[in-house]
């Protein structure tokens, strides 16, 4: 009997094998809107090793000589959360989609996990993808926006080379435990949330089961209870994606975050995005962050949309409107957008 158990070491690897097949199953399940699946067409992978050694999961869509968009997503999500992009723009740009480090099929690295070492992975993207002299349209979602100013901090002379626009949305550069109002009574006047209960909210190793509270939870806090359906679900599977150790440790991150005036140093066109329903990056962060852009000259629109902080899936036509707007005042060429 006992030499027909599995070996510890290979029922772990089995255990492991089901779940990396898990969450590869969420990151690309098929829905009724196309607009949401993974993009038919084909892509290519890039590779890209970060100066730790971690590998980065790159992949680029579209014409290998059109006008390049690059994509960050944020805290918890993947390449694949921009899949509503990706469909839109892919049939005119090069749009480049990445996995922050630790996330998706991205290595987690050895290094410290830091504001620098993601701005430093960025900028190890776009020397990957960008040839010598192009620029980009850059694009950042929640913590791919505070990549994105991070990097503008530390690499400003690299700004003007690397892109011509910039997109910020659903964004902060800071202070995301004084100002969040996902938790109930607390910042929605003079109660104020305390740091410690905060961290431990971010930090915490949470999983969301596919159950009907948890959804009500997920649409309430992360979302809004507007978005239903195949939009709710779409964005909780993305989530549910990511290991709940990985959400933990980029938590922690976020709860101490703070890139201070790295917007601007955007000096390109940059638009920023919020959303009125925003529990998780109120519209006030985009405010601050309009007011440093306003300062420097480089504002080039803010718009709220009534959406949480998915604000890219939960009214995807109406950002990637804008988003067009910003590549066609960019490159000079109107785009084609699709919609399913």
């Amino acid at each position: 009997m006992r030499a027909m158990l599995p070996h510890p070491a290979d029922l772990g690897r089995k255990v492991r094998d089901l779940v990396r097949g898990h969450r590869a199953d969420l990151r690309t399940r098929t829905y009724a809107n196309a607009d949401l699946n993974p993009p038919s067409g084909p892509y290519e992978v890039v590779p890209v090793t970060a100066n730790d050694g971690a590998r980065l999961r790159v992949h680029a869509y579209g014409p290998a000589d059109g006008n390049v968009m690059v994509l960050v997503h944020g805290w918890t999500c993947c390449l694949e959360y921009w899949n509503p992009q990706i469909n839109a723009f892919a049939g005119d740009y090069r749009v480049i989609a990445y996995d922050v480090r630790g996330h998706g099929e991205s290595d987690a690295g050895s290094a410290a996990l830091t504001t620098d070492q993601l701005a430093d992975d960025l900028e190890s993207v776009l020397d990957a993808v960008l040839r010598p002299g192009q620029r980009a349209v850059l694009v950042g979602h929640s913590l791919g926006g505070m990549t994105m100013q991070a990097w503008a901090g530390r690499y400003p002379e690299q700004v003007r080379r690397r892109a011509l626009a910039v997109l910020l949305t659903n964004t902060a550069p800071g202070n995301l435990i004084r100002e969040t109002t996902v938790m109930p009574f607390f910042n929605r006047g003079a109660v104020r949330l305390p740091f410690a209960l905060g961290l431990l909210g971010l930090s915490a190793p949470i999983v969301f089961p596919p159950i009907p509270p948890v959804t009500w939870l997920f649409r309430r806090g992360i979302m809004s209870l507007a978005s239903v359906g195949e939009i709710a679900a779409f964005g909780q599977n993305i989530v549910r994606s990511c290991p709940a150790r990985v959400r933990g440790k980029f938590g922690t991150l976020l709860a101490h975050l703070d890139v201070g005036r790295g917007a601007a140093n955007l000096t390109v066109p940059t638009t920023v995005i919020a959303g009125s329903e925003d529990d998780m990056t109120p519209v006030v962060h985009s405010e601050r962050i309009v007011e440093m852009l306003t300062e420097t000259g480089t504002l080039d629109g803010f718009r709220i949309l009534k959406t949480g902080h998915l604000g890219n899936v939960e009214a995807y036509r109406e950002f990637n409107e804008e988003l067009a707007r910003v590549a066609e005042s960019a490159f000079g060429i109107p785009a084609q957008v699709v919609s399913a």
